[in-house]
């Protein structure tokens, strides 16, 4: 059985401890990558650049995804996903602090699965992160062709 990852796209130091303290909680036990720009986030996914070795047939079960991030953003990175056979089936979640209007939309214009707004109160982010846990780790179904694959 292939490992089970999470690719979090994450620039802020406080968000990725968080993230991984409301993911620890919770007991979810994947495998928890992180990516601290767009550019990373891409790197990992098509196996370039600092993952040129990676085996690019085991992708992320679950992208959590910033919007604001350095390099390239948040938009770009879900943009060349979607664009791409190889990962525009993959589950991506946009974990942002950001409401404008704009940013949902254009998050889910561009194929975003979901758009999770970061709650302030730590307590309300557990929350939030035990349903997603539970929505996309457990509940939801993923596309046939990567149950081929091992997923």
């Amino acid at each position: 059985m292939k490992e089970r990852v999470i690719l979090l796209v994450e620039d802020n130091a406080d968000d990725e401890t968080l993230t991984m303290r409301a993911l620890k909680k919770n007991n979810i036990s994947n495998t928890i990558v992180v990516a601290r720009d767009g550019v990373e986030a891409l790197d990992y996914l098509f196996g370039t650049g600092q993952y040129a070795e990676r085996d690019t047939s085991a992708q992320p079960e679950l992208i959590l995804l910033d919007l604001k991030l350095p390099k390239v953003d948040g938009f770009e990175v879900l943009k060349k996903l979607r664009a791409d056979e190889r990962t525009k089936l993959l589950a991506v979640v946009i974990l942002t602090s950001s409401k404008e209007q704009q940013d949902i939309a254009n998050g889910y214009g561009l194929g975003a699965n979901s758009y999770i707004r970061k709650p302030v109160d730590f307590q309300q982010f557990v929350d939030a992160v035990l349903q997603l846990g539970l929505y996309w780790l457990v509940l939801n179904e993923r596309p046939p062709a990567y149950a081929r694959n091992g997923w």
